[in-house]
């Protein structure tokens, strides 16, 4: 019956009416599992040999000591990304095919994304290394066992969190709890991770603890599923009482002012745009990875850094412009809706939470004011450049956002095409060069004054460049419109 229903998965999709931008995603996808593939094998033979080496170290030890940190990761990456695929589900529940199989299905299906098994390349190849240079064949396999069953876990965890929005919060605090205190070294957290990890290798009966962990949450992820697995109950699209709400003072702006408040309150209203908020805020943190690797620390790398912390919501929110929109946008060209306000209003949007990013940003001064002013140059650069270039982009994105969609929030698809990747040279590669240029032949504050410089002249320039916005979007105008109306 498995088999069945993955035969059926795949004759959907040569069958649906975007085969074409399905398969271009798809080949995107694939390459970029490939590289993920290349850097989790490379990752293991450098992090043994690297660790034996260099520090003298046990490999198994130290990376038992860390495993807690990945997990956490994994389990807080899972929450954002994976979803449980319920719509392609949905038809089997009027034939006679038992409940019971169709649920045990979803859950083995969870198992077959590459969120799941791709950190497993990781253990498989230090295992495999583990083995090479003597350690014990049955503590490597039940240290293997239990790690990957653990890591497992997520995806119940995952499932049981789904839709329970205050729970995982209380979790996320929980979680963040945690980090702080092994941070500060109240609770050697590390140190706890590193015994319990390596109990699997030193103890191989431990690995009835995972086995046991893994088969339970297996039976409440079930029951979780199973007792709500009706098209009128579980797998319906929750509809609450709609609310009126209006910000008065930006009706006094016109057009412009009227689609700003119909934006903000998409943003609140929504999950999807909900989850573009959170994003948002997490990209103020990137910036902190300059600490973690001297890579980050170059000119370049620290201007693509600074375009990430101040224009995390442009960048999350102006590609999928008019995306967002797809639900009334054939509605919305049937009447005189003045396009260049329409554009506008989203550039002003963006570049209002770019400027909070840029005040926001000024911790990075406590780290020095040679960084911040970099992110400062590139909070300018993201107003006057970028935001019109996202927006650029955002007319050739034809995928459907369904804002009711139970999906996670970074779980919706984008489109991806040449003539987007080609505008990520203005918008990431052109800043970087010019930055990392300047600053060399002339130091800091030349880097700096050239993007702004740029920015400056980009702001200046709005209107000619809204005016070519424009028109792009007009030439896409019925492809998206088509593209919108159909869901396949």
């Amino acid at each position: 019956m498995f088999v069945k229903f993955l035969r059926l998965e795949i004759k959907s999709f040569f069958r649906g009416s975007s085969l074409g931008m399905n398969l271009a995603m798809k080949i995107f996808r694939l390459l970029g599992i490939l590289y993920f593939m290349a850097c989790l094998v490379g990752g293991a033979f450098g992090a043994y040999y690297y660790i034996h080496k260099e520090l003298n170290l046990d490999p198994l030890k130290i990376v038992s000591r860390f495993l807690i940190v990945v997990w956490l990761a994994d389990l807080i990456f899972k929450y954002m990304m994976q979803q449980l695929p319920t719509q392609n589900i949905k038809p089997f529940l009027t034939m006679n095919i038992s409940k019971k199989t169709l649920v045990n299905y979803m859950l083995i299906k969870t198992f077959l994304s590459p969120f799941s098994w791709l950190n497993s390349l990781f253990f498989i190849t230090f295992s495999v290394i583990a083995l090479w240079n003597g350690f014990s064949f049955l503590g490597i396999l039940t240290w293997f066992l239990g790690v990957s069953l653990l890591f497992y876990l997520n995806n119940f965890i995952n499932i049981l969190l789904n839709e329970k929005e205050n729970i995982a919060i209380g979790i996320g605090i929980l979680i963040a709890g945690i980090v702080a205190l092994g941070y500060y070294n109240i609770v050697p957290v590390l140190s706890y991770a590193e015994t319990f990890f390596y109990n699997f290798y030193e103890r191989p009966y431990f690995v009835v603890i995972a086995i046991s962990l893994f088969s339970g949450l297996w039976k409440i992820s079930f029951n979780s599923i199973f007792k709500d697995f009706y098209l009128d109950q579980g797998l319906e699209v929750k509809k609450e009482v709609g609310k009126t709400e209006n910000i008065a003072f930006l009706n006094k702006y016109g057009v412009i002012g009227t689609f700003i408040n119909n934006d903000i309150k998409m943003l609140r209203r929504n999950k999807v745009t909900k989850g573009i908020l959170i994003g948002s805020f997490f990209f103020l943190f990137y910036g902190m990875l300059m600490f973690s690797s001297s890579v980050y620390k170059t000119p370049a790398m620290m201007m693509f850094m600074g375009l990430f912390v101040t224009g995390g919501f442009q960048f999350l929110f102006g590609q999928r412009v008019p995306a967002f929109d797809s639900s009334y946008y054939p509605l919305m060209m049937t009447l005189n809706v003045p396009y260049k306000e329409y554009i506008k209003a989203k550039w002003w949007l963006m570049n209002i939470v770019t400027a909070v990013s840029i005040v926001l940003a000024l911790c990075y001064a406590y780290f020095g004011w040679e960084i911040y002013l970099t992110f400062l140059a590139a909070g300018i650069y993201n107003i006057g450049v970028n935001s019109q270039f996202t927006l650029w982009s955002g007319a050739y994105n034809k995928m459907q956002i369904d804002l009711n969609s139970k999906e996670k929030r970074f779980g919706q698809k984008n489109s991806f095409n040449l003539k987007s990747l080609l505008l990520l040279i203005p918008k990431m590669l052109l800043p970087m060069a010019v930055f990392a240029g300047a600053k060399y032949f002339f130091g800091i504050t030349a880097g700096v004054v050239s993007i702004a410089i740029i920015g400056l002249i980009g702001f200046l320039l709005r209107e000619k460049i809204f005016d070519i916005i424009v028109k792009h979007y007009k030439v896409e105008k019925y492809s998206t419109i088509d593209a919108f109306k159909n869901k396949a």
